[in-house]
């Protein structure tokens, strides 16, 4: 087995590679999203990002981009997805509320709104829907160096940020009245904070697809939670964890011949089942045990 992913490094290393980096990024910038409980946030956001990408297309086939000197029709889709992802994320993030609809009402409008409207603008573009379709199944294959590079940056650059601002950060992941009270801008911060979120995912969406970016934005993040109470563990259980169960489902992938996003995610599924059936049993024990 591992012979035979190692004979398929050659063909596959920016596959690899960059499923990798993207494991490690959206888990570890996902803590943030578990921690304050906004995970259908993710989805949403990841949603947009797809419909993005559908307007892109659209465009590009009604105005005749693909024929202009110079243009580039993967940057242009690239940016239609950060751009698209960072709006949703700001829009879902704010604490207002839009006339007398709650955030989650707000959040579920952005997805379905999202969800429906990508599909409605690629539906009679039979290559924009075949584009649109794979975006949602998800598949890394088309991984180029240049995304690893950039994966690696976006990693290191949010590894710095988490270690020079660790107690700003845990602040804003758990106790935002605290955060008011030492001085802290709490909606600079929310902003900031649902602005590189909708970067994370817009970049991450054109490579691997919205359930690769979505299981590993909160599947780790909620995995270690449940293994440990300490938010600082989690930081970096998260990211270890979601590395080492797409390493595996990379290499299971490879040996059965399976999509590795797909096999990684219910690898990463299942992992958070078997912490909720531990936590059951553990809490079941505590309860029958004698008291003193």
């Amino acid at each position: 087995m591992i012979d035979s992913f190692l004979d398929s490094w050659d063909l596959f290393q920016f596959m690899y590679l960059s499923g990798w980096l993207l494991a490690f990024l959206l888990s570890l910038s996902g803590v943030l999203v578990v921690a304050r409980d906004q995970i259908f946030i993710g989805v949403a956001v990841s949603q947009a990002s797809t419909l993005g990408i559908a307007l892109g297309l659209r465009l590009i086939t009604g105005l005749g981009l693909s024929s202009v000197a110079g243009f580039h029709p993967d940057a242009f889709l690239s940016l239609m997805a950060v751009v698209f992802a960072v709006l949703a994320a700001l829009l879902t993030a704010r604490g207002q509320t839009i006339g007398h609809e709650s955030h989650e009402a707000l959040t579920g409008w952005v997805f379905l709104c999202a969800a429906s409207v990508a599909i409605l603008l690629v539906a009679h573009s039979p290559h924009g829907l075949e584009e649109v379709q794979r975006l949602l199944s998800s598949s890394l294959i088309g991984a180029t160096a240049l995304d690893v590079w950039l994966f690696g940056g976006l990693s290191f650059v949010t590894i710095l940020v988490v270690v020079s601002f660790r107690r700003q950060v845990l602040l804003f992941a758990l106790d935002p009245s605290m955060m008011t009270a030492v001085g802290m801008c709490g909606g600079l911060w929310t902003l900031g904070a649902a602005a590189w979120l909708g970067l994370l995912v817009g970049v991450s969406m054109r490579v691997s697809g919205l359930l690769y970016t979505f299981g590993n934005l909160v599947l780790p993040a909620l995995i270690a939670k449940n293994l440990c109470h300490d938010v600082t563990t989690v930081f970096w259980l998260a990211p270890s964890f979601a590395v080492g169960v797409s390493v595996i489902g990379f290499v299971l992938a490879n040996h059965f011949d399976f999509p590795p996003a797909q096999m990684t995610v219910a690898l990463l599924s299942l992992a958070l089942a078997a912490t909720w059936a531990r936590g059951h049993w553990r809490d079941r024990v505590v309860s029958e045990a004698p008291q003193a």
